[in-house]
């Protein structure tokens, strides 16, 4: 589903990532791990097509992500991303931020409202939907902006260090909702330097420190 191949990033003269390779399947669970500046970021960031490759390429189902290049949108609804300071808009209620997704791309009020109910409920928030953000908990906001970025049943989910503000009960949680809608099909990448995550999870780790991979660890099966 996707694949990285030789990928660099530069920034400036400055080597971000270096060599990166790796290829994921439909319905993994991958956890990208390393320290801050390690590259975590950079690797999201070309998936979701916000930045180019220095070197090397990028494929998601078959295609270089070149074929997007002018049509990011298309691109993004299939590839969603979770941001560690939510992102959302403060003048829109919990119900406005969700839908908005579906509303730019013309889908009709009644499979809107269908579709955003059931997204609500599945990360319990269907009693907050008249409320603004500014009302709401760093843990309640993260569920919003998770609701928004899976209300599109995106073929992947890319969270950049969602836990970051939350404390651990509530990270938990999160992670807790991510391997419920991995369970559900969806490909779930999250990046994390949160070691007690990882322990908990038993999931495929990609461990990166100075833009260079420096171990894979696959799942233990029981």
């Amino acid at each position: 589903m996707l694949k990285f191949v030789g990928v660099s990033k530069f920034y400036d003269e400055k080597e971000a990532l270096s060599n990166i390779s790796f290829e994921l399947d439909k319905g993994d669970f991958l956890f990208i791990v390393g320290p801050s500046g390690a590259g975590k970021t950079t690797i999201l960031k070309l998936i979701h097509k916000e930045i180019e490759p220095s070197r090397g390429e990028i494929f998601f189902n078959n295609d270089s992500l070149k074929k997007y290049s002018g049509k990011v949108y298309l691109l993004r609804r299939k590839i969603s991303m979770i941001f560690q300071d939510y992102k959302l808009f403060k003048r829109k209620t919990v119900y406005e931020n969700v839908s908005f997704p579906l509303e730019i791309q013309g889908f009709s009020p009644q499979l809107i409202k269908s579709r955003v109910l059931d997204t609500l409920k599945m990360v319990g928030l269907e009693e907050q939907i008249y409320k603004y953000p500014n009302t709401l908990s760093g843990g309640e906001m993260q569920r919003v902006s998770i609701a928004r970025a899976i209300v599109n049943n995106p073929d992947i989910l890319i969270a950049d260090e969602p836990t970051g503000n939350l404390d651990w009960k509530t990270s938990f949680n999160i992670v807790d909702l991510f391997v419920k809608i991995n369970e559900n099909g969806t490909t779930v990448i999250m990046s994390t330097h949160n070691e007690e995550i990882i322990k908990k999870y038993n999931k495929r780790i990609f461990y990166i420190k100075d833009g260079k991979k420096l171990y894979e660890k696959y799942p233990n099966i029981s």
